[in-house]
């Protein structure tokens, strides 16, 4: 939807019934190997960084205090602002993954044979052959544009949980766990809103010189993000940056849901996310991700 020429497809109906017709069902999983390779790097990267980011916001003042205790806690603000250097940092590592996804998706070819780029090992040794091996962070300004979004995700996450925290003692109560469920899937449509016009500019960024074929050995411009944002703007108008918004919504609160809910229990299960701080003569243990301060009396 958001690289093809316009009148290719009406909606993303048209697309699975086209595709499904003209290249097989097994062409709905195309371009599938870098992202199920890459992706467990991109995430690793992305909630990693998250959470030593959040650890130094922390320990740099970027806090409030607890509704009816004396202790610090991350602002939202500063859960928006872990999320935006994580997703910066994670740019790194999933330029080169996208960009491979994107150019084995867009080749329309039924048979293997016939397409230019037989999988993405062969993807990649034709962009270093033409671009060098800089050309696989084409895009990569996109790629900054469309993470850095994640500021909204992890901002609304916080905001949610902190939201279901005060269900506590009430009939409509819920566990943690289902509250990182609903937080994270109600998260991503925050995140989505925010990012689509970036993701819609980064797929292009990265699908050029689509549709004309890629080059076998003359060189070739990348265009730059403004470019592309302005052919977009001159093109389609200021819906042309929204194209593709339905299909990820739909996707983006089980895909969201999930994966909060698995980060944020291992995080628990590990004990990764308990923050001791010293206050006079008492330390608190405050459990971050529960949402609950625990005072534990000691001599100090």
């Amino acid at each position: 939807l958001q690289c093809s020429p316009p009148g290719t497809y009406r909606g993303a109906f048209d697309v699975l019934t086209k595709v499904v017709r003209t290249e097989g069902v097994f062409a709905l999983y195309k371009g599938a190997t870098p992202p199920a390779v890459g992706w467990a790097a991109i995430d690793s990267v992305l909630l990693g960084s998250l959470h030593n980011y959040r650890l130094f916001l922390l320990r740099h003042g970027m806090t409030e205090p607890t509704p009816g205790l004396d202790i610090p806690r991350l602002s939202l603000f500063a859960h928006g602002t872990a999320g935006l250097f994580a997703g910066l940092t994670s740019a790194i590592i999933a330029t080169p993954v996208e960009l491979l996804k994107v150019k084995l998706q867009l080749q329309s070819e039924r048979s293997v044979l016939d397409r230019q780029f037989k999988g993405p090992v062969d993807c990649a040794r034709q962009i270093i052959r033409v671009q060098g091996f800089q050309g696989l962070w084409s895009g990569l300004t996109g790629s900054l544009a469309f993470r850095s979004n994640f500021f909204w995700m992890f901002l609304s996450f916080e905001a949610l949980m902190r939201g279901f925290s005060r269900l506590t003692g009430s009939p409509y109560e819920i566990s943690t766990g289902t509250a990182n469920f609903l937080s994270g899937g109600l998260a991503s449509f925050a995140f989505w809103g925010m990012a689509i016009p970036a993701d819609n500019i980064k797929n292009r960024m990265m699908s050029h010189p689509y549709p004309l074929p890629y080059p076998s050995s003359t060189s070739i411009t990348r265009p730059s993000f403004i470019s592309v944002a302005r052919h977009i703007y001159y093109r389609d108008g200021y819906s042309g940056f929204f194209r593709g918004l339905g299909p990820c919504l739909l996707r983006a609160f089980p895909v969201n849901a999930s994966a909060f809910f698995v980060y944020e229990g291992m995080m628990r299960l590990l004990g990764a996310e308990k923050v001791f701080i010293t206050l006079s003569y008492e330390t608190w243990l405050i459990m971050a991700l529960d949402r609950r301060v625990i005072k534990i009396p000691t001599l100090l």
